[in-house]
């Protein structure tokens, strides 16, 4: 049995240990506190400054900046829900792409509007990528269910059974001279479509439409020769002009004589890519480039 004397004893060692252990709690939190910044408008306004500023150009909130495109999510569950291909292949889809990885975004015209237009849209994100269709319907159906895609109605006043005809008449001195194509005297210059149409400078130009499979079909004459003369009439520069279904005598023979081989860069499957430079930007420039093995 313990003492009186030990228990007060040991009362006393216990309260002071407390004692001390209180005071150093209080101690250190005292430290951190003095230690710690001080919260400031000052503070919180450069915090935000320096966040402004490492957020990209254009962008409201970084969330936004980070956050997908509609234009693409959009293409991608299109295309990983339909069993509809687009209408070139891989091969010459890469193409363009190379194209478009080096200029987008830009202004990219595309003749024709189908199930790959979300595709070369999203390609182009942050550019501006129209469409020229002759189809009203269809570019009813197809801006419904993509809102994002911009399209105009056009209408074409030729037929593939007059291309023979037409080539004729775009071998005349009218059909080599370089102007807005409004302006033009060649019976192949597309002249009554919007005026965004003439007054944009194109960076890429897509061929691939109106139809062109059978004799009473538009066929894609005018389309080849304006978006060579488009081309040709920018004020500097050059455009890289894409014909799809090159297999076709229309698309083949046009544009060899009205893009140029000598502009021709290479040719992938149904597909030629061409590179047109400006003709305003050089006084004296050819039609098309003189071939320096022929002169030879």
């Amino acid at each position: 049995m313990r003492t009186k004397s030990q228990s007060s004893v040991n009362l006393k060692v216990i309260f002071t240990c407390c004692s001390i252990l209180i005071f150093l709690v209080i101690f250190f939190a005292r430290s951190n506190i003095s230690s710690s910044k001080p919260i400031s408008k000052t503070n919180l306004s450069q915090e935000k400054e320096e966040q402004d500023q490492a957020k990209p150009e254009g962008c409201p909130t970084t969330q936004q900046c980070t956050k997908m495109p509609i234009s693409l999510s959009d293409a991608l569950v299109h295309y990983a829900t339909s069993n509809v291909t687009p209408q070139q292949t891989f091969d010459e889809i890469s193409v363009s792409k190379r194209v478009l990885d080096k200029k987008s975004p830009c202004n990219f015209l595309v003749f024709g509007l189908g199930h790959d237009s979300p595709m070369w849209a999203s390609l182009n994100h942050g550019g501006r990528t129209l469409f020229i269709e002759e189809d009203k319907a269809w570019i009813e159906i197809v801006t419904k269910k993509f809102p994002n895609l911009e399209a105009y109605h056009v209408v074409y006043d030729t037929k593939v059974k007059h291309s023979d005809k037409l080539m004729e008449l775009g071998r005349s001195e009218d059909c080599r001279s370089v102007t807005d194509p409004r302006n033009s005297k060649c019976e192949l210059a597309l002249k009554d479509f919007p005026a965004d149409f003439y007054e944009t400078k194109w960076d890429l130009i897509m061929v691939d439409a109106p139809t062109g499979y059978h004799e009473e079909a538009p066929g894609r004459m005018s389309a080849i020769y304006t978006a060579g003369l488009l081309a040709r009439n920018r004020e500097d520069g050059e455009t890289d002009v894409f014909v799809h279904d090159v297999n076709r005598p229309v698309e083949d023979e046009f544009s060899a004589t009205f893009l140029c081989k000598g502009y021709m860069r290479e040719q992938n499957g149904r597909l030629r890519h061409f590179t047109i430079p400006s003709h305003r930007a050089r006084a004296g420039r050819p039609f098309c480039p003189v071939d320096v093995n022929r002169r030879r």
